[in-house]
């Protein structure tokens, strides 16, 4: 029976050898995994750190808004980092097509409960990228009208003239018809005015352009237009349009406004009102 024994004895040691040269090369394999990762972690910080530096300098380069700017770097970082998590997962061995898959699902399930904010989120990046605007413009868009205060990824606020403040998503704003009211250094005021049939034309249109003449803010290039624009039952409409700065606009307008009226009451124009002739049948 000694032999029996030295024999299980002896298969007992040579199993217990073999386990512990199997533990020792687990060991190495993921100390030398772990190494592995922890140096591509070392080295894909510091890359993903040059390609953000280099990116930046590109970026600036650009005649893009600075919002751009942030967004890019941004995306650009958190995907940098995805790809490194996942190549670190590799070097350990960590099964990643899992892990990809459900990262893709998630991605897809965001975008799609997202749909509208990444609309405005695209909308907003084609407007810094095209700039159809910019802070302090006055714009009109969607029935709304005021000075932009701001241009974000998602939204733009606007100021309005009696001082409400209006945010409009970006994607409202790329798919209407917006109307910029300032971007031209100039403007023209348009205006018309009724005189009565009984009033002499070409005196009312050289009081006209002595009103436009006494008031320095008015521009000689492009010289104002005054004409017949229409025969009106009540009278005759007469065209009023002159050239001034975009920010003397207002100004403007309303001189025109008050100043003509008086003009024509100083050369006996009339402005006619409606009338109603009432007869009493008895």
């Amino acid at each position: 029976m000694n032999w029996k024994e030295d024999a299980a004895a002896e298969f007992t040691r040579n199993r217990n050898r073999l386990m512990k040269e199997k533990t020792l090369e687990k060991i190495w394999e993921y100390g030398g995994s772990l190494v592995l990762a922890l140096l591509i972690l070392v080295v894909g910080i510091l890359l993903i750190k040059l390609v953000i530096k280099i990116t930046e300098k590109a970026l600036d380069r650009t005649k893009l808004d600075k919002s751009v700017h942030k967004f890019v770097l941004t995306a650009t970082r958190y995907a940098l980092y995805i790809v490194l998590a996942v190549v670190i997962l590799t070097s350990l061995k960590v099964p990643t097509a899992p892990l990809v898959t459900v990262l893709g699902a998630c991605g897809a399930a965001v975008a799609l409960a997202l749909k509208d904010s990444l609309g405005n989120l695209a909308s907003g990046i084609i407007i810094l990228a095209n700039k159809p605007f910019i802070r302090g413009d006055v714009i009109e868009v969607s029935g709304v009208k005021g000075k932009v205060q701001s241009i974000d990824l998602m939204v733009t606020t606007l100021k309005t003239y009696d001082n409400r403040i209006i945010t409009i998503p970006n994607g409202t704003i790329t798919a209407s018809v917006m109307v910029n009211h300032s971007r031209e250094e100039n403007r023209r005021v348009d205006l018309t005015f009724t005189i009565s049939y009984d009033s002499d034309i070409a005196k009312a249109k050289d009081v006209l352009l002595a009103v436009a003449e006494s008031n320095p803010d008015i521009l000689d290039d492009p010289e104002p237009v005054i004409g017949v624009a229409k025969h009106e039952d009540s009278g005759i409409l007469l065209d009023f349009m002159v050239w001034c700065e975009t920010s003397k606009y207002f100004d403007v307008k309303y001189y025109l406004g008050e100043q003509v009226k008086a003009a024509f009451d100083e050369a006996d124009i009339t402005i006619p009102y409606p009338q109603m002739d009432v007869r009493v049948i008895k």
